[in-house]
């Protein structure tokens, strides 16, 4: 949790974006993620959800508006430059190296600094203990909720400031989609700044500092968790009857 106040880590003012030629998934989004908050994005399918967190990675055309990181801007940086920024970003497939071990693709986190494995280490198996004693293990071999805990491991060794998370409990079962949200919540109580895209829209809001609803490729709502939670307007187009248990 974090001061209201606090100081911006992540602005994203009336972006424009979109994979094809003259065709825009977001039509004048805004965001603003300040040091050590948990932001969630929910929304229907198809509202831009995840273009917004593409567009803050590089991985999407912005053609209008900015995405500022500590008040610089970020848009044209490759991937690289992003990491070396302190941005990190989880996707929600394909997010590790089956045919490596834990160890190796949290190495692979480690690319531009890798004389800190051993630190970084120590505090991601802090967060995620079971990973400790299997650092041998294939991450082919894994479970979908498994894996994510690599994914978001790796992306967690090059200690970053802005972790963006893509869908963490998307395919996974009751329980496990549980322990994500778990995790998810003592990587930000251990200082990241989190911006977490969900479709679980009711455990997003309950867990999040502050919330957008994106609909359409716009900010359609924001406001903190519980105000998301409990307003009517929301409750009625986004949450239906999940949102009626929530206070």
């Amino acid at each position: 949790m974090t001061d209201a106040e606090g100081d911006v880590v992540v602005e994203l003012t009336n972006v424009h974006a979109g994979y094809l030629p003259g065709v825009n998934i977001l039509n004048g989004a805004n965001l603003i993620a300040r040091k050590g908050e948990l932001v969630g994005i929910i929304g229907p399918n198809g509202a831009g959800k995840s273009t917004l967190l593409k567009a803050i990675f590089g991985m999407v055309q912005v053609r209008e508006g900015d995405v500022t990181v500590n008040g610089s801007s970020i848009l044209g940086l490759n991937a690289d430059k992003l990491v070396a920024r302190g941005v990190a970003f989880v996707p929600q497939t394909n997010n590790v190296f089956p045919s490596l071990t834990i160890a190796e693709n949290l190495q692979m986190g480690l690319y531009q600094n890798p004389k800190i494995y051993a630190e970084r280490l120590e505090f991601v198996t802090g967060i995620f203990e079971e990973l400790g004693t299997r650092l041998k293990q294939r991450a082919g071999s894994l479970s979908g909720g498994e894996r994510q805990m690599v994914a978001m491991s790796r992306a967690l060794m090059m200690d970053p400031q802005v972790l963006l998370l893509d869908e963490p409990s998307a395919g996974l079962s009751p329980v496990r989609q549980d322990d994500a949200f778990i995790r998810v919540s003592d990587i930000n109580k251990a200082g990241v700044t989190t911006i977490m895209v969900e479709q679980n829209a009711r455990r997003c809001l309950q867990i999040c500092d502050r919330g957008y609803v994106l609909d359409q490729g716009k900010d359609a709502y924001e406001g903190t968790g519980r105000d998301l939670l409990n307003d009517p307007k929301v409750i009625g187009l986004y949450l239906g009857t999940l949102g009626t248990d929530a206070a």
